[in-house]
């Protein structure tokens, strides 16, 4: 059974390239708004990447306004067009959530 959910799973995958916690990124999301369509972008620092296989998700955050935003995608969603690494930062920790305190971020 395992086998199955395996090779049904393996043809959902994207390739999205390599990004870990502590790098900013600039995720290219697909936005339905009606009739149209647009694609909207989201840049900040990952502070997570939990799951596995096709149910991978990713948490971003950014400071918009002097207010920090947390978004989280799944990762192999066609609703996201692509995710590149603007800057590779260099984080000691799995899940850097102290960035969460500081008042700026970059």
């Amino acid at each position: 059974m395992d086998d199955i959910l395996r090779a049904i799973e393996k043809e959902s995958l994207k390739e999205r390239g390599e990004f870990t916690p502590g790098d900013v990124v600039r995720i290219h999301e697909r936005i339905t708004e009606g009739t149209k369509e647009r694609v909207q972008i989201f840049e900040g620092i990952v502070l997570k990447r939990s799951g596995g296989g096709t149910r991978q998700m990713v948490t971003v955050r950014k400071i918009s306004s002097g207010i920090g935003v947390e978004k989280t995608y799944p990762v192999h969603s066609p609703k996201i067009e692509k995710i590149e690494v603007v800057k590779a930062g260099r984080s000691r920790q799995a899940r850097p959530y102290f960035l969460r305190r500081l008042r700026r971020i970059r």
